[in-house]
């Protein structure tokens, strides 16, 4: 009986260490990624590390590493000890930047023509066939057949009717990786010929325009734009933005995310400027349209993810003549996120915005997000099963 007892204590012991050792290692985890890797400070102010991130279990011993551009290092312990993580400290000038919220429409022409996906066709003699079945494969980019290089969907189209059912030679990029491929297209019922592919050259919507720097240089979105099959941006060939007017609000709800529809006012002269980088933090180009100052706002500093405080923020946005603060709260900071467009977590605490919208809707992404007077991040995603919620992006990712 007595050596039961032993052993019976001996495990609540070993028990009581391991709980101990897992909730140690993931108080430090935690608290290593709640710092991040690299931060921005303003050159003339002082910076007192002790605050910094409002944690008092976490000290900061500043390096005398300096280099050439000012930058330096800051090094993080837990209780004065436990080394955490190592900080890159850059030295920046203030900065402001006017700050729109207002809907534009976003036509983009893709590098090559997109396959977003391939399936089953019937040929002549009614057999399902599937030519493309591991040969091609969605989100590949084809720019050339048998040697000529593609222009877009149709003249894709017409060289494999004209074609006639002969091996062709596909120069295809795939993850940024050039390849050849060869696909033998199949004459249909109805006499045509298909590769069993379904494409696309081109996308359009509405998006939220975020900022215009002084230089006429602008950022949008918050995050890229992509396929519907997938998270990988499009390749930009060519890309313009343009006048929008708003003309339905589906508001969102549990489970089914709303969307702002609008008609784009294609032309030269409800052009508004020029996409010069699709990427995972936004769209971004320059300025061209004489509308231009309609859509800048307010000029607003900017702050970096230091200073954003888990507090009450508002959202810019204007579905219709004018840019309309919505309140927030910032529930979350996630200084390292596994995705950049998806720094922070807000929830939406405006009774305007919750009895139009029902929360976020999609076509808000890149609406401007303002903290203490200062421009902080934009919005990129909504929650799909709490539309009340969304995910922002630090503005210092976009800019």
């Amino acid at each position: 009986m007595q050596e039961k007892q032993k052993k019976y204590r001996k495990f609540l012991w070993y028990a009581l260490v391991g709980t101990l050792l897992s909730l140690f290692i993931l108080i430090y985890g935690t608290m290593k990624d709640h710092i991040p890797d690299e931060i921005f400070v303003y050159a003339d102010e002082e910076t007192d590390w002790e605050t910094f991130f409002q944690e008092p279990l976490i000290s900061y011993d500043e390096t005398v590493e300096v280099s050439q551009n000012g930058s330096y290092q800051i090094r993080c312990k837990w209780l004065g000890v436990l080394p955490l993580k190592t900080i890159k400290v850059h030295t920046v000038e203030k900065q402001e930047v006017l700050v729109s919220g207002s809907p534009v429409g976003i036509y983009m022409e893709t590098k090559g023509v997109l396959v977003i996906e391939s399936g089953e066709i019937t040929d002549r003699e009614g057999i399902r066939r599937t030519p493309a079945e591991h040969i091609i494969q969605s989100g590949d980019y084809i720019c050339e057949i048998d040697g000529k290089v593609l222009t877009g969907k149709r003249q894709l189209m017409q060289l494999v009717r004209e074609n006639q059912g002969e091996p062709m030679e596909l120069q295809v990029i795939r993850h940024q990786e050039t390849i050849k491929l060869e696909m033998t297209p199949v004459e249909t019922e109805d006499g045509s010929y298909k590769l069993g592919i379904w494409v696309k050259d081109d996308v359009a919507g509405v998006g939220t325009l975020t900022y215009i720097k002084e230089d006429g240089s602008f950022g949008a979105l918050g995050h890229g734009i992509s396929a519907a099959s997938g998270n990988d941006v499009l390749a930009l060939k060519d890309g313009y933005l343009y006048e929008t007017c708003i003309t339905q609000i589906t508001p969102s709800s549990i489970g089914s995310p709303g969307e702002i529809s609008g008609v784009i006012r294609y032309g030269d002269a409800t052009r508004l400027g020029e996409i010069t980088k699709n990427s995972p933090v936004g769209i971004f180009g320059t300025m061209t349209g004489t509308q231009t100052l309609d859509l800048q706002g307010k000029t607003y500093p900017i702050a970096y993810k230091q200073e954003i405080k888990r507090e009450d923020a508002t959202i810019l946005f204007g579905e219709e003549e004018a840019v309309t603060a919505y309140q927030i709260v910032i529930d979350q900071i996630h200084y390292e996120p596994k995705e950049k467009n998806k720094s922070f977590v807000f929830h939406v605490t405006d009774p305007k915005l919750h009895d139009t919208m029902g929360g976020i809707v999609q076509g808000m992404s890149g609406s401007p997000i303002i903290q203490d007077g200062k421009l902080i991040g934009a919005v990129t995603h909504v929650f799909i099963n709490d539309p009340t919620k969304g995910y922002g992006i630090f503005i210092e990712e976009m800019l």
